[in-house]
């Protein structure tokens, strides 16, 4: 049976997310209160602006105090769409405090502070769920908490920002530039003013600290991960990559170890053979491959930002935590029993593509090689250029620790014979 009263929602930001928010909450308020047992009322929205003009929403639902929306004491559920770290993390601590659920999608917060929040929302009784914070529409979160709880993850691989897989993927099909391929994204409305957060890596390394926490039932938090961002991606590297079978791509890659025993957690740009289901993702599209004990692997694929998908999936956890507070129950809370330790980027394993510009001489490959085996990082392939006294030598290795491989290269730039070392690439996905 339906419940008359409605349920109570205060909505914290109003921009592209926070607006289709709204809207989906009007056009489809009966499909809303079906699925969830009630109606769904919205109660007020906390903005910075309050005399833009928002369609839809009743100004009288609007205002700058956001502080004082959540400290009604009448809300059921508060939905968090301002991202940032603070004022965030106080409106939401401050929304359990009095009473609400929290639905958010600030990937940012959550991988500094999740266990904070999640500690705030158990002692209050209340749900916290953020499957927007990572793969926009993607169902990801609560199939890695839920689905596959009864299963044990080996490894998350994805690609999890849509921005740079336009970059990257436009540098691939048309021979263009970082520069050219950024300012294209731009145009579209792909890329941000300032791409900063997208091509450094940052807003994927926040979704890889949040993936890698639920997957392997430990915390790890945003200084854990090893970011590398994708600005010195070339084309000359996709032309090697080319050469190999492969493509670029900026992953996040959440590891268990071989041993069981501990996690890695990392961002960085990687070639990966043109056979992985990855390869094949174009455009601003998001994919993320999950490898697991029973389930084996498994893809998921799909739009992973702007308003409508977004949107989507922040209310798929509004219906799921509306069902929870009629029942009078919560959903998962934060599962980090496993407490595995974070391993160094050092300790990763993996194989790599090096380009070094040497001299066109007799016994370079040689000195090369002999350093390489010295530092215990084995090649695979080896490919040599030669043109009026300079050279391009391009090693493959087999598999070998990002530490053997550092000292590797600290030890190349010293020889005589190499002039410089073009391009380092980890290759990923074999």
């Amino acid at each position: 049976m339906m419940r008359t009263r409605p349920l109570k929602v205060a909505l914290l930001g109003c921009g592209v997310v926070g607006s289709e928010v709204a809207r989906i909450m009007t056009t489809h308020a009966d499909d809303l209160a079906a699925r969830i047992g009630a109606p769904v009322e919205l109660a007020g929205v906390a903005v910075r602006r309050p005399d833009k003009v928002r369609e839809g929403i009743d100004p009288a639902l609007i205002t700058t105090d956001a502080t004082a929306l959540v400290k009604r004491g009448d809300l059921d559920i508060v939905v968090e769409v301002i991202g940032g770290i603070e004022p965030a993390r106080t409106l939401i601590t401050t929304a359990f405090e009095h009473g609400a659920s929290v639905v958010s999608a600030n990937k940012a917060l959550l991988a500094q502070d999740g266990a904070a929040l999640h500690a705030a929302a158990e002692e209050h009784g209340k749900d916290l769920y953020y499957e927007a914070a990572v793969a926009g529409a993607i169902p990801l979160i609560r199939p890695l908490r839920e689905s596959l709880a009864g299963d044990k993850v080996n490894r998350v691989l994805g690609i999890v920002n849509g921005t740079t897989n336009f970059i990257l993927d436009k540098m691939d099909s048309t021979g263009a530039g970082y520069q050219e391929a950024l300012d294209e994204a731009t145009a579209l409305g792909y890329a941000e003013a300032d791409p900063t957060a997208d091509v450094e890596g940052f807003d994927a390394a926040a979704k890889a600290a949040i993936l890698a926490g639920i997957a392997f039932h430990t915390r790890v938090r945003l200084d854990d991960v090893h970011r590398e961002g994708m600005t010195e991606v070339t084309a000359a590297d996709f032309t090697s990559a080319k050469e190999m079978g492969c493509t670029i791509k900026l992953l996040a890659i959440c590891e268990r170890a071989e041993d069981g025993r501990s996690v890695t957690a990392r961002v960085h740009p990687a070639m990966i053979p043109l056979s992985h289901p990855l390869a094949s993702v174009r455009g601003a599209y998001n994919a993320v491959f999950v490898e697991s004990d029973a389930s084996g692997q498994l893809m998921f694929y799909g739009p992973g930002a702007g308003g409508s998908p977004t949107a989507s999936a922040v209310l798929g956890d509004l219906v799921a935590v509306g069902r929870n507070r009629l029942g009078g129950t919560t959903g998962p809370g934060e599962s980090a029993y496993a407490a595995l330790p974070v391993s160094p980027m050092g300790e990763v394993v993996t194989r790599y593509h090096i380009s070094l510009d040497v001299a066109d001489k007799p016994g370079v490959l040689a000195q090369v090689a002999t350093v390489f085996a010295e530092h215990g990082v084995s090649i695979d392939t080896v490919r040599q250029q030669g043109k009026d006294g300079e050279a391009s030598l391009v090693v493959v290795t087999h598999r070998a620790s990002d530490a053997a491989l550092g000292g590797t290269v600290e030890a190349l730039r010293k020889l005589d014979t190499v002039r410089g070392v073009a391009s380092i690439m980890r290759v990923e996905g074999e």
